[in-house]
C-alpha cells in the first residue's frame, strides 16, 4: 500500500523535507542562487529543533565541503547544497571525498557556469564532475528529487560503494516550482534508512590519517578500488530503488526510464527536468503518427551503458539533447551515449545536440525540430560530424565576433 502524505511545496523545501528525514549529524552551508532555499529551510529546522544537528555556515563553498570532509572523517552522515560556480570551487574536495571514500550527500542545484554570467540552468557546472569519482543522479521533478535524496544516503553508505553522492536538479525550474509531493513519515523513513554504520572512522581516542601519500607503488590501486565501488554502484542503484518501492509504494529510481520505445524508429535521450516537456512532445507526435520514443539517463555517473544498449539500439536513429558541453569536441553526454553503443552488435544513427544550453527554453516547437533534424538523418544516412545547436540565432553572431 503507497505511503505518506500528499501535500504542495517548493522544490527546495521537498529536498530540505527529505534531508530533515534522512538525519544528518552535520550540515554546512554557504549561499549561492539558485541553491539557497534549500540550506534556508535547514537552517530554520535547526533552529526550530525540528532537525538534531550541527549546522555550520561557511565562509566559501570550499570551507563547505572541507567541513564535510572532516566530518564525514569522524564516521556521521553528512550534507550540504550548491550550484555553479559554487560547486566549482568544492572541485579539489570533492575529488578527496571520492578518493578517501566518505559518504557525502550534496545537492547540485544546476545553473549555467561563468562567463556570461547567469542564473538559468544547464548541466555544464555538475556534468564537470564527470571524472571526479563521485555518483551523479539527475532527477526529473520534485517528488523525484525527494525520493532521490533519501534513496542516496542508502546508496552512498553501503560498504560495497562509500562513494560520495551529487543529487542534481534544475535550478529555478525545479527548486523554486511548487508541485504536490508525497513526504513520509518518520519512523517509515527510519525503517528504510538505518543510522550510518561507518568502517573506518576518527576518534581522539583513535587518530587516522585521510588520504595519505602513496606514491607510485599503491596509487593505482587506490583508483582502481574506486573505479570498482562505482561499477557496483550500477547494479546497487538498482536494487536501493526496489526496496524504496517496497518501503514507499511507488518507483522512483533506478539507472534510466524509458517511455514509447518499443516500436520507436526515433529515440530522444536526455537528463533532468526537461524529460516531462519531451514526454508531452513524444504523445503529441505520436498522435501525428511519428514514431518517436523517450530514454531518461538518471544515473549519469556510473553510466548505465548496458541499459542504455538494451533501450535504444533497436531504433533507427537517437537524438541525445545535451546540457553540457565539452568545448572543442561535442556535448557530454552525447560523447557518452556513443560510446556506450560502439561495440554492440547493431546501433542506431546518434545526433549530438544541444538543446537548452545556457538554459534556453525548451517547448514542443523545439523538439520538432529536433525530430525532424533526425528524421533527415535517418532518411540520407548522414549524420552531422558536430554537435548542433538547437535555436541559434545565427543573426545576432557576428556582433559576438572578436
Amino acid at each position: 500500500m503507497a505511503k505518506g502524505k500528499l501535500s504542495v511545496m517548493e522544490g527546495s523545501m521537498a529536498v530540505a523535507q527529505a534531508v530533515r528525514a534522512c538525519r544528518p549529524a552535520v550540515v554546512s552551508a554557504y549561499p549561492i542562487t539558485p541553491q539557497t532555499h534549500i540550506i534556508e529551510f535547514l537552517a530554520q529546522m535547526v533552529a526550530n529543533g525540528e532537525l538534531e544537528a550541527e549546522y555550520i555556515r561557511a565562509d566559501s563553498e570550499f570551507s563547505a565541503i572541507s567541513i564535510l570532509a572532516g566530518a564525514s572523517a569522524t564516521g556521521v552522515r553528512t550534507y550540504t547544497a550548491s550550484s555553479s560556480q559554487g560547486l566549482l570551487l568544492m572541485t579539489e574536495m570533492i575529488y578527496y571525498l571520492a578518493g578517501t571514500r566518505l559518504p557525502v550527500v550534496l545537492t547540485g542545484a544546476n545553473r549555467q557556469i561563468t562567463a556570461p554570467i547567469g542564473l538559468q540552468p544547464d548541466h555544464q557546472d555538475t556534468m564537470s564532475f564527470r571524472d571526479a569519482g563521485l555518483i551523479e543522479l539527475y532527477v526529473e521533478d520534485v517528488q523525484e528529487a525527494y525520493d532521490t535524496h533519501i534513496q542516496a544516503f542508502k546508496i552512498a553508505e553501503d560498504h560495497d560503494i562509500l562513494l560520495p553522492i551529487m543529487v542534481c536538479m534544475d535550478g529555478f525550474v525545479l527548486t523554486h516550482v511548487y508541485e504536490p509531493v508525497k513526504t513520509f513519515n518518520q519512523e517509515d523513513v527510519d525503517a528504510f534508512l538505518p543510522p550510518y554504520v561507518p568502517i573506518h572512522y576518527m576518534t581522539p581516542e583513535k587518530p587516522m590519517v585521510f588520504g595519505s601519500g602513496t606514491d607510485e607503488p599503491n596509487t593505482m590501486e587506490f583508483h582502481y578500488m574506486g573505479q570498482q565501488a562505482a561499477l557496483r554502484a550500477i547494479n546497487k542503484i538498482e536494487v536501493v530503488a526496489r526496496e524504496f518501492e517496497a518501503s514507499f509504494g511507488h518507483y522512483r529510481g533506478g539507472l534510466i526510464d524509458t517511455y514509447a520505445t518499443e516500436d520507436a524508429e526515433v529515440i530522444l535521450v536526455a537528463m533532468g527536468s526537461v524529460i516531462g516537456t519531451l514526454r508531452e512532445a513524444v504523445d503529441i507526435l505520436r498522435s501525428e503518427g511519428t514514431k518517436v520514443g523517450l530514454v531518461k539517463v538518471r544515473s549519469f555517473r556510473p553510466f548505465p551503458a548496458e541499459a542504455l544498449r538494451q533501450a535504444i539500439s533497436h531504433a533507427g536513429a537517437v537524438a541525445v539533447l545535451d546540457r553540457a558541453l565539452s568545448f572543442g569536441f561535442e556535448g557530454i553526454l552525447a560523447t557518452d551515449v556513443k560510446s556506450a553503443l560502439y561495440d554492440a552488435p547493431k546501433r542506431p544513427l546518434i545526433l549530438g545536440m544541444m538543446v537548452g544550453f545556457g538554459g534556453r527554453e525548451v517547448n514542443l516547437e523545439t523538439i520538432r525540430e529536433v525530430v525532424q533534424r533526425t528524421q533527415r538523418a535517418l532518411d540520407t544516412g548522414s549524420v552531422p560530424n558536430q554537435a548542433e545547436f538547437i535555436g541559434l540565432k545565427t543573426d545576432t553572431l557576428p556582433s559576438f565576433r572578436v
